[in-house]
């Protein structure tokens, strides 16, 4: 059974049935993707769906009908930017690389229509001693930490907060990567499956003319203030409204869908008299550090 709708397994049995039925165009009968995925030869029909049934509940992105297992396409690719909603989110973290590494602190921010609607803030029990440079760094202590809840006591909460809203964080790989190896420990096998986009790769295309991407450099470039800096939630609030003016520069350049936001940020933006809204170059990029 799915423990949340916006988680996505990353189980050997799944991936691979997944694998199966992209190669084969998206559905297979029951009884072939057993033998395939579980090496089980002339099960039968009903033992069959029965036990791809079990792999199915595993995942949204599969589903079953009759005899038939087949992909449910995502179509994040045209969600609309503007009636969607978003999660910005950070976390504070005792090091950079996960694992070892944990979360310290959580903060996430709802964003509807350009506006701040909803807010999500917590310290985290890491676990694990915070280095002292990342103390000095954030300005949390062991202490800080000591009584507050461990990630697996917010989990279900914060799942529930994010919804099926896009994710946006300012490096969104790095805050990305800690929130599916949090998630994997406590739901074993599992990610987040919601899109995302990052602040850092969409203000390169959209601001190539300011000195650097850093979060405190948008702020300033925006006007908006940021206190209590590599704070998650300072942080995530002053990404929250960097966010929202990004979301306007991509409007400015005819980008009205996910999919056209997504490649906008990692390819560059092509529009001329000849060329239509929605071409796409130029390499990636390297994310500038909050």
């Amino acid at each position: 059974m799915l423990p949340h709708p916006n988680l996505i397994s990353d189980s050997f049995l799944v991936n691979t049935t997944i694998d199966l039925l992209v190669s084969l165009g998206g559905s297979s009968p029951a009884i072939d993707v057993v033998e395939h995925v579980m090496s089980i030869r002339n099960a039968g029909e009903s033992l069959a769906c029965l036990l791809i049934s079990d792999v199915v509940d595993r995942d949204p992105r599969l589903s079953i009908e009759g005899n038939i297992v087949s992909l449910v396409e995502a179509d994040h690719e045209s969600i609309d930017l503007s009636e969607t909603g978003f999660v910005v989110f950070d976390f504070e973290t005792t090091g950079a690389k996960t694992p070892p590494c944990r979360v310290t602190e959580v903060g996430a921010y709802r964003v509807i229509n350009g506006e701040i609607v909803g807010e999500f803030h917590t310290l985290i029990n890491p676990e694990m001693p915070i280095p002292l440079f990342i103390s000095m760094l954030t300005g949390i202590s062991d202490e800080m930490v000591r009584t507050a809840p461990k990630f697996g006591e917010v989990a279900a909460d914060l799942l529930a907060f994010i919804g099926d809203s896009v994710l946006v964080a300012h490096n969104a790989g790095f805050d990305l990567r800690f929130l599916d190896h949090e998630v994997g420990r406590v739901y074993e096998d599992y990610r987040v499956g919601n899109p995302s986009l990052c602040t850092v790769q969409l203000s390169r295309k959209l601001l190539p003319e300011i000195d650097n991407h850093k979060l405190k450099t948008l702020a300033q470039h925006f006007n908006v203030e940021l206190i209590n800096h590599h704070r998650a939630n300072a942080d995530a609030l002053a990404t929250a409204k960097v966010f929202i003016n990004l979301l306007e520069g991509l409007k400015e350049h005819g980008v009205r869908d996910l999919g056209s936001a997504q490649r906008f940020a990692r390819k560059g933006y092509v529009k001329t008299s000849t060329a239509p809204a929605g071409e796409f170059a130029e390499p990636g990029y390297q994310a500038d550090a909050a």
